[in-house]
C-alpha cells in the first residue's frame, strides 16, 4: 500500500480534497502563500470599498453608512480592528493554513485602513476631496510595489516532495 506522501492523496481526513489555497495558487510554497493573498486581498477590498462608498456616495438605494449611536463609523476602524485580530493570532498560530488566512485577512485590514488615510493624516473627512487623492496614490502605491516585489523575488515553489499540505 502506498503511503499518502507517495500516493500524492492528503493524508486521511482530508482524502480527495485538495485545499482550497492549492487550488487556487498552485506552484506557489506555502511560505510564500500568505503574502500572495495578503496582496490579493488588499487590492480586492481597496477596489472593493471604493465601489462601495461611490455607491453611499451617489445615493443608491439600500445602501448607506454604517453607524451606531448616530455616528458615522469610517471602515478604517473595522480596518484597524481586524490587523490587531490578525497580528494577535499571528503570534499563536504557526501553520500553512493559518498563514494563508492571516494573509488574507492582513491585507483587507491593511486596505480597509489605507482607503482612509487622508482622513488619518489630515483628521477631516477627505474622502471625496482633492486631499483624499492621497489615499488613492497611497494604495496603489502599495499595489505596484508589493505586486512588484512578489513578481520579481522568487519564493521556492511548491513541490511533489513538499509534506501534504494540511489546509
Amino acid at each position: 500500500m502506498k503511503s499518502a506522501k507517495k500516493s500524492g492523496r492528503a493524508p486521511s481526513g482530508h482524502r480527495g480534497r485538495r485545499s482550497l489555497w492549492l487550488r487556487l495558487l498552485p506552484g506557489i510554497s506555502r511560505k510564500r502563500r500568505g503574502f500572495v493573498l495578503a496582496w490579493w486581498g488588499f487590492a480586492l477590498t481597496f477596489g472593493g470599498m471604493r465601489l462601495l462608498t461611490w455607491l453611499i456616495h451617489i445615493d443608491v438605494a439600500g445602501v448607506g453608512d454604517v453607524q451606531a449611536g448616530g455616528v458615522h463609523l469610517h471602515h478604517y476602524v473595522w480596518g484597524i480592528l481586524l490587523l490587531a485580530v490578525v497580528g494577535a493570532a499571528s503570534l499563536a498560530e504557526r501553520s500553512a493554513r493559518a498563514r494563508a488566512w492571516l494573509g488574507l485577512a492582513y491585507g483587507v485590514g491593511l486596505a480597509l485602513t489605507v482607503d482612509e488615510a487622508a482622513l488619518l493624516i489630515s483628521l477631516e473627512d477627505v474622502y471625496w476631496d482633492t486631499e483624499g487623492g492621497i489615499s488613492i496614490a497611497l494604495a496603489i502605491a502599495l499595489i505596484a510595489v508589493v505586486g512588484s516585489v512578489l513578481a520579481f523575488t522568487r519564493g521556492r515553489r511548491a513541490s511533489r516532495n513538499d509534506p501534504a499540505e494540511d489546509g
